[in-house]
């Protein structure tokens, strides 16, 4: 717990069997009571490496549903744990856990009800190896999402996220993508009900085992969020109802 709050951190898991042990034994257990796992239909040992460091909460997709549908699966095992703090802490180590104790803190001492861990304040991105053309199209796309959305994000695109259970249980994210757009309609809907994010700096890791998407699947992404931003901005206009805005 942390200032009595329950803290839970969920893993949405897709062959980490080569990083998932390093990456728990990280995480800071005086703080974080639960850790809950779900496998995206893995085809390597991810379930069988879980249950031998002992993690009591897994789930294991029989047939793969995304990266969004894996997280849908996290957080509504979060909500049934009654979880007040929620972090999605990605187990191929490619974020550290050493972050999780600020993250909470800025959550649990009611300052902030979201918390990412920004890749681009400081210089982290391109020193842990993020790829140029990576680095310039998250760059383009964030601020082409500040300016229609009216924030001062800097960086939508982190997989490294905290909420607040209220937060979960008001924007309707089950309506979301089940593919990797699924992180920026969760902005979208954070905003739009009038919650605010703060940015914490996150170093990062790009290697091998650290999940990534190639080059086709990232101008798919990217055309994505281009949309997301559009629909927000309409809809904020009252020019267009965006069904992922509405109760």
């Amino acid at each position: 717990m942390y200032q009595n709050k329950k803290v839970v951190v969920v893993l949405p898991a897709y062959n980490a069997a080569n990083t998932i042990e390093k990456t728990i034994s990280e995480i800071p257990r005086d703080i974080v009571d639960e850790i809950v796992l779900v496998d995206d239909n893995s085809s390597d040992n991810t379930i069988e490496v879980a249950r031998k460091i002992g993690l009591q909460h897994i789930i294991k997709h029989t047939e793969n549903k995304g990266y969004g549908g894996n997280q849908k699966s996290c957080y509504h095992k979060a909500l049934e744990l009654n979880a007040d703090i929620v972090i999605m802490l990605h187990p191929d180590y490619q974020y550290t856990p050493k972050l999780l104790l600020a993250m909470v803190s800025v959550i649990g001492n009611d300052l902030y009800k979201v918390v990412f861990g920004s890749r681009i304040l400081g210089k982290g991105a391109l020193k842990g190896g993020m790829p140029m053309y990576k680095y310039i199209s998250n760059r383009f796309l964030t601020l082409f999402q500040n300016l229609l959305m009216n924030q001062k994000l800097s960086e939508y695109h982190t997989g490294y996220r905290a909420y607040h259970s209220d937060v979960l249980k008001k924007i309707n994210f089950d309506q979301n993508s089940d593919d990797f757009i699924f992180d920026n309609e969760m902005v979208a809907q954070i905003f739009y009900n009038n919650f605010e994010i703060a940015e914490i700096t996150c170093p990062t890791k790009y290697f091998k085992e650290a999940s990534s998407i190639n080059l086709r699947r990232s101008i798919t992404y990217g055309l994505g969020v281009l949309k997301v931003s559009v629909l927000y901005f309409l809809t904020k206009l009252k020019i267009y109802k965006w069904k992922l805005l509405t109760p």
